[in-house]
């Protein structure tokens, strides 16, 4: 299946079990001040499984785009993506852990056609500290799973991801981890969880790659282990606690949130850790190849900054976004420059994005009407934003490779932004990108010529 079909099936495969598809919410939060963007399938939904009522029911399913503008300096590898669309289905206070777990492998094995022998899952260990058991249930589900399909479901206790890395996986196949990794609250583990909230066990599923993937440096390998071997793919959360002042209580309306990357299991679909050869990115890659004359294997983590940085910031326009200098629009402006500035390693130095962004929308205008409704104003929008920062970058990044040689200081970024306009925060990737040693001062040293800036101004407009 490619990622589309995926998306299609698993929103069939839920309304048919009684389940509401549900419309995606927009990338920028209403009556949310807390985030910029929409980062979850479940951040819309908090109203409801905070114990609001959803005007849909108590099933409910979707396909929610996402940004995590926090994962901007992880882009590059063959996994993290800014943007991404996070499958999901909730049970609000209906059905639990025996539903949710069976029909989650279902729609894997059987839908999708994953091989069941590269599946493997975690559950939550439990806490003496704060008396909540081991999440002996889901493990136990688990395990008839895998046993129906022939397949050794030896359940291994680790803990920490720390563990994990001194022991293995000991022939496991269903593991058990602290609440670093297997509880879910909207503050992180146990004690972060903040009090009046709901929250509880979850259990992820990780698809393996194979041994050939685990990367040197991380110990040995197990599915929570950060090397290369396993991947993510879902998480379903049971929210069976609230925090109170004297510790977690059982809810009496218990919730199902499942969260699942489409890129990810599109990826475990073709076999293939890399993201960026699925349905939604490969088609701009392969754009991106024509336009360098450069090849993928030998361009690669550029190649893929480019493709996640622009369908990024085109469903950012597709949701009514300009770039600008302020919050949001600031993102997105830095992930349209980002992309100009990668493009100058594979020798693109003309306008491009034209070539590019109907590309993106080509892809998604038959599932989101929205793309097809407005395509001709996205590309319009990036298309400007790309004119206006092609002169500064070409400027900047001349006179930084000039300014540069040895080190880069607070007068030098002071210089490159104040003169030439090139972001802050390029004039750091440069840095890094060649090598070129920031002074330990840099950053004070250029709030300070700011600061004298912005004194000289406030004078000047006084008189």
């Amino acid at each position: 299946m490619n990622a589309q079909e995926i998306r299609k099936s698993y929103l069939e495969f839920f309304e048919k079990r009684g389940h509401k598809v549900i419309d995606r919410a927009l990338l920028l939060p209403k009556d949310d001040n807390t985030t910029l963007f929409t980062g979850s399938g479940m951040q819309p939904l908090l109203p409801y499984l905070l114990g609001k009522d959803h005007p849909e029911g108590a099933r409910l399913v979707d396909s929610q785009t996402c940004i995590r503008a926090q994962d901007i300096a992880d882009v590059g590898d063959n996994r993290h993506t800014t943007f991404f669309e996070m499958l999901g289905n909730w049970s609000l206070g209906d059905y639990s852990k025996e539903d949710q777990i069976k029909w989650f492998f279902e729609f894997l094995v059987d839908v999708v056609g994953l091989d069941p022998n590269k599946i493997y899952v975690t559950c939550f260990i439990g806490d003496e500290k704060h008396s909540i058991e081991r999440d002996t249930v889901s493990a136990e589900i688990w395990q008839k799973l895998f046993e129906s399909k022939g397949i050794d479901s030896k359940i291994v206790a680790i803990g920490s991801q720390e563990d994990g890395n001194q022991i293995g996986m000991q022939g496991g196949r269903i593991f058990y981890y602290d609440d670093a990794e297997n509880w879910w609250s909207r503050g992180g583990g146990l004690d972060k969880t903040p009090i009046g909230d709901p929250c509880g066990p979850d259990s992820e599923v990780f698809y393996d790659f194979g041994e050939e993937h685990h990367q040197q440096g991380y110990g040995l390998p197990h599915p929570a282990s950060d090397s290369g071997r396993f991947m993510e793919i879902g998480n379903q959360v049971f929210m069976q606690y609230k925090r109170t002042d004297s510790g977690f209580k059982p809810l009496d309306k218990q919730n199902v949130d499942f969260g699942g990357g489409l890129e990810r299991i599109a990826a475990a679909s073709i076999d293939s850790p890399d993201v960026f050869q699925i349905s939604l990115l490969k088609p701009i890659i392969d754009q991106l190849e024509i336009i360098s004359k450069k090849k993928y294997q030998d361009y690669t983590e550029s190649m893929r900054v480019i493709a996640d940085h622009l369908r990024a910031a085109t469903f950012l326009a597709v949701d009514g976004l300009l770039p600008s200098n302020k919050e949001q629009g600031y993102v997105m402006r830095r992930l349209i420059r980002r992309a100009v500035r990668y493009a100058f390693d594979l020798g693109i130095e003309q306008n491009f994005l034209q070539e590019i962004v109907p590309v993106i929308a080509d892809i998604y205008q038959n599932d989101y009407p929205e793309v097809k409704a407005n395509r001709d104003q996205i590309i319009e929008v990036l298309i400007r934003e790309e004119k206006i920062f092609r002169q500064t970058l070409r400027k900047g990044i001349v006179e930084f490779s000039r300014l540069a040689t040895d080190k880069l200081t607070g007068d030098i970024i002071f210089k490159l932004y104040d003169t030439y306009g090139f972001p802050v925060e390029l004039t750091h990737e440069e840095a890094i990108k060649n090598e070129v040693p920031i002074a330990s001062d840099a950053e004070g040293e250029f709030a300070r010529l700011m600061e004298e800036q912005r004194q000289r101004s406030k004078a000047a407009s006084q008189k």
